[in-house]
């Protein structure tokens, strides 16, 4: 699996800025009050971050041999891919807060602070789970062993033989 990129990051927050631009546009042009997310909402996030840290914290202990067991492949791999979506998902939510922002500070009277104040909680709170995911993603790394480039490594059994007739 490999790890996630600043581009698919970018990708994510830049399509979730967009929509959260657009959105609020709809809402202003259809005679409705802009969106503004719940204040529980950074907070979740942030919970969500620290969950898949704690997730990925067996998993790194197993890999460096701190704990007796070895690792289990599934779970080190489910939680890979929790900490790769926690960090896009972060990225996004913290997008479609900025695209919400940016519509906010485009009006011709600009909000109080307030009143903008869950909207930039909300973009911290998705920087922290993209943090959160890429720091989890990390600790799921597994140190690359030498024979991994030749499969099969230095076991005469394991080689391709030509059989003499």
């Amino acid at each position: 699996m490999k790890r996630t990129g600043i581009g698919m990051l970018l990708i994510a927050a830049g399509i979730g800025a967009v929509a959260g631009f657009v959105i609020d546009q709809v809402l202003t042009l259809s005679g409705r009050a802009t969106f503004s997310p719940s204040v529980m909402l950074p907070v979740l996030l942030v919970l969500l971050g620290v969950f898949v840290i704690v997730m990925a914290l067996p998993v790194r202990r197993a890999t460096r041999g701190l704990r007796g067991a070895p690792v289990n492949p599934f779970r080190a791999l489910r939680t890979a891919i929790l900490a790769k979506s926690s960090s896009i998902v972060g990225a996004a939510v913290a997008g479609v807060a900025v695209g919400l922002l940016i519509f906010l500070l485009t009006r011709p009277v600009t909000p109080s602070l307030g009143s903008m104040s869950a909207i930039i909680a909300t973009v911290v709170g998705g920087g922290a789970l993209v943090a959160a995911g890429l720091i989890a993603e990390h600790l799921c790394t597994i140190r690359k062993d030498d024979d991994d480039e030749q499969p099969g490594g230095d076991d005469p059994g394991l080689r391709p033989r030509l059989h003499d007739h």
